[in-house]
């Protein structure tokens, strides 16, 4: 791949011309283009375009800007640590000021890094792939693959791991039709309110494509309403036969998404305007799209000191070409299968895979995070989390806490007291509400170790709320006055685009709380209105809190836990209802979440806000039909599907697990610790690296996943994100989010394999380290479960 390059080597960002008198240094002031340009970690072309615009910047101007800076980005890990301490050293060096015809080359670097972080965006891998200027001439079209990506995601969502098409796949497959379709359908259309809309509109562009994709992201994100219905019209659950009506699955499915689109809109000021909102999985879609319609290509210097002119669409399509894998390489498990301790520890499906070589499928080692778009602290804290959680895991089952020892050491599935699976259905009323005499006379629940373990990690979701608080106030609070004072404040290059007014988005809500209030009072649901309200409040709570942290890590908190708890407190007994609070408690956060993902995507790509809504509102209804057929034809023709107790009977009064709820004190208590030590430390110690949140998060990836799903993410994940961005930026800006691109969309192409299949012994069908006599059973004694 050597080649002569034009860019690489010495560039020299000219002199700046002096006044006689100054300091020596300043006689002589040069910046040789590369070495600045990696001080600053940014390429040669980004600095010398900072420089341009440094020179309209005044001093007081410049200081004023770093004084934002700082007070903007003290506590954000993701932002340069070298940079904070330049502007802060700049700002408390008075002499300059006071002198500044004395100090004109710290004045000039002081002014070309300013104008980077503010001109551009502040952060390295947003300038990879995010170009800094706009044309807002571009023409748009809409409808895309959405039907595809619902049916294939609804399809397989219920397969372990779950199989996605992501926007990236959607990316890849749309631009061959974009393409044909510019070239073989006619120009022809209608004018409406005075514009021409044509079914060949002209050629197949970067936004029209990145409009394809949001609209397909709508289709990833899958109603959660599928998990109520899938509960009420099996057998084994509620049994209840109205759940096939269309009509109620529908109502549930719009109402889900339509309130989460509409949380998103309204907090766009918290999420996606804020320039520390990152949202990295939306780095991928872009650095695709880029690649795709960029046919420029240049070279770059990359690890042993090569030349690599590769361009970023050969490396997209090489993987597709090379991949083949072992989805679960379960090597050591294969040595004894019927080795109890051998396979509760190595095994990959039943086990806590420990295995320092559990897998080759891309798909398997991003199943929590991906490697090459979150920040290495975040996989590296959640990775400390996970391996935490394995540990209190062994230590539970093999001391037989909580009887675990009778259970399999991985699993979430619920079980009774002979260690067999729980019967929902037979502890229920008609109603489906729980009936006291039935559940004394048949058995508590009883969980895994590594349930209880992932249920102590509840601590997450009160950690949200403080370290969002203590980290991101200042940054919520000026979302806040921005929203009350319908502040118009947008980024340079949006404002020519007509904004998405905030009561387009409340109406959103409203309509989605009306067509719930319909499926819950058109249908025998024996619930209340209160479960959708309360729900709401409680994603009202939560909405900012985890999108910030998501907006910043790349990683979602999901408290999905935290809401069936709630629920079945709230309502005790009545498990339906603990399922509609949860629905619109958490999922509607979920939801909220990919909303705004996609709103920061647009945002990037400078796709006017208006047409982003419209499409978003569009493929959220065929998204919903498209689903609901799909839900359908799963419950009538695949077996096995599916799992939900009141939470009352396993953490309330008396309950088995009631000591886990301290884990809420823990977790609000946590942050506070980090932040009193962090404020500390200097800011370059490995201590401000620590996420309180992630790294509880962490613990929350077990139950049935074990160690297996995020330990093959920690090598690639430091090549990337610390070895190649810190010696090669300008090789890794140009490859790093494609190849992420390549990888996800390999698996979409070709994710399974034989090799699944050759399980044998305890890996094959979950053993127990303990057994139960004969006639006889664990825990309490029948009718004294209080």
């Amino acid at each position: 791949m050597a080649a002569t390059s034009e860019k690489i080597g010495k560039e020299i960002i000219q002199p700046v011309t002096v006044e006689p008198n100054t300091q020596e240094d300043d006689l002589d002031f040069k910046l040789e283009g590369d070495e600045f340009a990696k001080r600053l970690s940014a390429t040669v072309d980004e600095v010398l375009a900072a420089r341009e615009h440094s020179h309209v910047l005044s001093l007081e101007e410049a200081r004023k800007l770093a004084q934002e800076i700082v007070d903007t980005h003290s506590h954000d890990p993701n932002f340069p640590s070298g940079a904070l301490d330049r502007m802060t050293d700049f700002l408390n060096n008075a002499v300059i000021f006071e002198a500044p015809e004395k100090h004109r080359r710290a004045i000039e670097e002081a002014k070309i890094e300013v104008s980077l972080l503010t001109s551009n965006s502040p952060y390295s891998e947003v300038r990879a792939v995010v170009d800094p200027y706009d044309n807002p001439e571009l023409p748009l079209i809409g409808l895309g693959f959405v039907i595809t990506v619902a049916f294939v995601n609804q399809l397989f969502s219920v397969h372990q791991p779950s199989i996605f098409i992501g926007a990236p796949v959607v990316q890849f497959l749309a631009y061959p039709v974009g393409k044909a379709a510019e070239k073989f359908l006619p120009d022809v259309g209608f004018i409406l309110f005075g514009v021409r809309h044509s079914l060949n509109p002209g050629p197949f562009n970067k936004k029209e494509h990145m409009l394809i994709s949001i609209m397909a992201s709508v289709g990833k994100t899958l109603p959660s309403s599928r998990y109520i219905i899938f509960t009420q019209w099996l057998d084994k659950y509620f049994g209840q036969p109205y759940a096939r009506s269309f009509g109620y699955q529908i109502l549930l499915a719009l109402s889900t998404n339509l309130m989460g689109f509409g949380l998103a809109g309204l907090c766009r000021r918290f999420l996606v305007y804020p320039s520390f909102c990152l949202w990295p999985r939306s780095l991928v879609t872009i650095a695709l799209n880029s690649s795709l319609h960029n046919e420029e290509n240049y070279s770059v210097l990359g690890p042993f000191q090569q030349i690599f002119n590769i361009s970023r669409f050969r490396l997209f399509i090489f993987p597709d070409y090379i991949f083949s894998a072992l989805s679960l390489f379960n090597w050591i498990a294969w040595i004894a299968p019927n080795n109890y301790n051998l396979t509760a520890i190595t095994g990959i499906k039943k086990g806590l895979g420990f295995n320092p070589m559990p897998t080759f499928d891309w798909n398997i080692v991003t199943h929590v995070l991906d490697p090459l778009i979150v920040p290495f602290h975040v996989t590296i804290n959640t990775f400390f989390g996970v391996l935490l959680g394995g540990i209190v895991i062994i230590g539970m089952y093999w001391t037989n806490a909580y009887h675990t020892g009778y259970l399999p050491i991985n699993t979430n599935s619920m079980h009774n007291h002979f260690g067999n699976a729980y019967n929902v259905s037979i502890i229920l009323d008609e109603r489906g509400w729980l009936d006291e005499a039935k559940y004394q006379a048949y058995s508590p629940v009883y969980l895994a170790a590594s349930s209880l373990t992932m249920y102590f990690f509840f601590s997450a979701y009160a950690a949200t709320v403080s370290y969002t608080f203590l980290y991101h106030r200042h940054d919520i609070v000026l979302g806040f006055k921005s929203l009350v004072k319908s502040f118009k404040k947008k980024g340079r290059l949006m404002s020519v685009y007509r904004e998405v007014p905030e009561w387009w988005c409340m109406i959103l809500n409203i309509v989605a709380i009306a067509l719930s209030i319909a499926a819950v009072f058109g249908w025998p649901t024996y619930t209340t209105v209160g479960v959708i309200f309360f729900g709401i409040l409680l994603a009202l709570v939560f909405t900012i809190p985890t999108n910030v942290i998501a907006a910043t890590t790349g990683m979602e908190v999901e408290f999905n836990v935290l809401a069936e708890f709630i629920g079945g407190v709230w309502q005790p007994g009545n498990a339906l209802a603990m399922n509609f609070f949860k629905c619109f408690g958490y999922i509607t956060t979920a939801h909220a979440l990919d909303f705004a993902n996609d709103l920061k995507l647009a945002h990037y790509v400078k796709v006017p806000p208006r047409q982003t809504f419209w499409a978003q509102v569009v493929a959220v209804f065929i998204s919903a039909l498209v689903t609901a057929g799909v839900m359908n034809f799963q419950i009538m023709n695949i077996p096995d599907l599916c799992e939900s107790i009141g939470a009352r009977r396993v953490f309330g009064s008396g309950g088995h697990y009631t000591s886990l709820l301290s884990a809420f004190l823990i977790g609000f208590a946590l942050p506070f610790i980090f932040y009193f030590i962090q404020r500390r430390v200097p800011r370059i110690h490995w201590f401000n690296k620590v996420h309180p949140v992630m790294l509880l998060t962490g613990g929350v990836h077990w139950s049935p996943y074990n160690i297996a799903y995020i330990w093959p993410a920690v090598l690639p994940a430091y090549i990337s994100m610390k070895y190649l961005r810190s010696r090669y930026l300008a090789f890794w800006a140009k490859y790093n989010y494609v190849l992420s691109a390549a990888l996800s969309t390999t698996i979409a192409i070709a994710v399974d394999w034989w090799g699944n299949d050759s399980e044998s012994g305890c890996e094959a069908s979950a053993c127990t380290r303990l057994t139960v006599p004969k006639d006889e059973y664990f825990g309490p004694r029948v009718g004294n479960y209080t």
